[in-house]
């Protein structure tokens, strides 16, 4: 018995778009992660980037739930001294919900070389348009 292995010339990579209108931020994002992953294929292969591309539309009408609007906070440092930067989920949500999404997804995906190269096959927008028509990419309907 052999063990299938995916080569990256072998891999067939296909086109989704996600409506993130009223869905919960951190369970779209984790099914999202498995996308980009490629975990949802039987040709997953741990050590080769077997995932799809992910178009997220309206990220602006995602919902964070509890109390996370005002106890989450999204930190950063600037590199000098006393440079710790922190913004609150609430105005992220409102400001830049794209980026709020991006980075539930890079929490999720590796960290090294091959979780850099999934995380670009990701697209967040915060309206309901997206750029990649020519793609002809598939509605998918995440149920969570």
């Amino acid at each position: 018995m052999k063990t299938y292995v995916a080569k990256p010339a072998e891999v067939e990579r296909k086109w989704y778009v996600v409506d993130a209108d009223g869905m919960v931020l951190g369970r779209l994002a984790s099914e999202v992660a498995k996308i980009l992953r490629g975990k949802n294929k039987p040709t997953y292969t741990p050590f080769e980037d077997t995932g799809d591309f992910v178009i997220i539309v309206n990220a602006s009408k995602l919902v964070l739930t509890g109390n996370k609007l005002d106890q989450k906070f999204y930190r950063y440092h600037t590199g000098y001294s006393g440079g710790l930067k922190e913004t609150s989920a609430r105005k992220m949500m409102a400001t830049k919900p794209e980026k709020a999404f991006e980075l539930a997804i890079k929490g999720m995906l590796p960290k090294n070389a091959m979780g850099r190269q999934m995380f670009r096959k990701l697209t967040v927008y915060a309206g309901p348009e997206h750029k990649q028509a020519a793609q002809k990419p598939e509605l998918l309907t995440i149920n969570v």
